[in-house]
Protein backbone atom coordinates (compact mmCIF):
# COMPACT_ATOMS: atom_id res chain seq x y z
CA UNK A 1 0.00 0.00 0.00
CA UNK A 2 1.29 3.45 -0.91
CA UNK A 3 1.29 6.48 1.35
CA UNK A 4 0.35 9.91 0.05
CA UNK A 5 0.68 13.37 1.52
CA UNK A 6 -2.11 15.87 1.03
CA UNK A 7 -2.04 19.50 2.11
CA UNK A 8 -5.32 21.08 3.20
CA UNK A 9 -6.31 24.17 5.12
CA UNK A 10 -6.42 23.81 8.92
CA UNK A 11 -10.18 24.35 8.99
CA UNK A 12 -10.78 21.57 6.45
CA UNK A 13 -8.45 19.23 8.36
CA UNK A 14 -10.28 19.77 11.67
CA UNK A 15 -13.74 19.42 10.11
CA UNK A 16 -12.63 16.23 8.33
CA UNK A 17 -11.30 14.78 11.60
CA UNK A 18 -14.66 15.50 13.25
CA UNK A 19 -16.53 13.88 10.33
CA UNK A 20 -14.29 10.79 10.56
CA UNK A 21 -14.89 10.57 14.33
CA UNK A 22 -18.66 10.82 13.77
CA UNK A 23 -18.39 7.87 11.39
CA UNK A 24 -16.18 6.01 13.90
CA UNK A 25 -13.32 5.73 11.45
CA UNK A 26 -9.95 7.35 10.81
CA UNK A 27 -9.25 10.25 8.51
CA UNK A 28 -7.03 7.95 6.43
CA UNK A 29 -9.88 5.44 6.02
CA UNK A 30 -12.25 8.24 5.05
CA UNK A 31 -9.86 9.53 2.36
CA UNK A 32 -9.14 5.96 1.18
CA UNK A 33 -12.87 5.27 0.76
CA UNK A 34 -13.36 8.58 -1.08
CA UNK A 35 -10.51 7.88 -3.51
CA UNK A 36 -11.72 4.32 -4.08
CA UNK A 37 -15.21 5.56 -4.97
CA UNK A 38 -13.81 8.07 -7.45
CA UNK A 39 -11.60 5.48 -9.14
CA UNK A 40 -14.37 2.88 -9.40
CA UNK A 41 -16.98 5.40 -10.60
CA UNK A 42 -18.39 4.70 -14.05
CA UNK A 43 -17.08 7.21 -16.59
CA UNK A 44 -19.51 9.17 -18.76
CA UNK A 45 -18.24 7.32 -21.84
CA UNK A 46 -18.79 3.93 -20.18
CA UNK A 47 -22.29 4.98 -19.04
CA UNK A 48 -23.25 6.07 -22.57
CA UNK A 49 -21.78 2.91 -24.06
CA UNK A 50 -23.80 0.79 -21.61
CA UNK A 51 -26.98 2.74 -22.42
CA UNK A 52 -26.39 2.27 -26.16
CA UNK A 53 -25.98 -1.47 -25.66
CA UNK A 54 -29.23 -1.61 -23.64
CA UNK A 55 -31.07 0.35 -26.34
CA UNK A 56 -29.82 -1.93 -29.10
CA UNK A 57 -30.88 -5.00 -27.11
CA UNK A 58 -34.34 -3.51 -26.54
CA UNK A 59 -34.68 -2.77 -30.26
CA UNK A 60 -33.68 -6.34 -31.16
CA UNK A 61 -36.12 -7.77 -28.60
CA UNK A 62 -38.98 -5.68 -30.00
CA UNK A 63 -38.30 -6.87 -33.56
CA UNK A 64 -37.04 -3.48 -34.69
CA UNK A 65 -33.55 -2.44 -35.49
CA UNK A 66 -31.37 0.30 -36.84
CA UNK A 67 -31.14 -1.12 -40.37
CA UNK A 68 -33.66 0.13 -42.92
CA UNK A 69 -34.65 -3.46 -43.70
CA UNK A 70 -35.81 -3.85 -40.07
CA UNK A 71 -38.37 -1.08 -40.44
CA UNK A 72 -41.39 -0.32 -42.62
CA UNK A 73 -40.94 -0.58 -46.39
CA UNK A 74 -41.14 2.69 -48.28
CA UNK A 75 -44.55 1.85 -49.76
CA UNK A 76 -46.06 1.21 -46.32
CA UNK A 77 -44.46 4.34 -44.92
CA UNK A 78 -46.17 6.57 -47.49
CA UNK A 79 -49.42 4.62 -47.72
CA UNK A 80 -51.97 7.31 -46.80
CA UNK A 81 -54.82 4.78 -46.75
CA UNK A 82 -53.22 3.09 -43.75
CA UNK A 83 -53.74 6.26 -41.67
CA UNK A 84 -57.48 6.61 -42.44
Amino acid sequence: MKNITVSVENDIYHRARIKAAEKKTSLSALVRRFLTEIVEEESEFDRLQRKEHELRENLRASGRGLRSSDNLPREALYDRHAFR
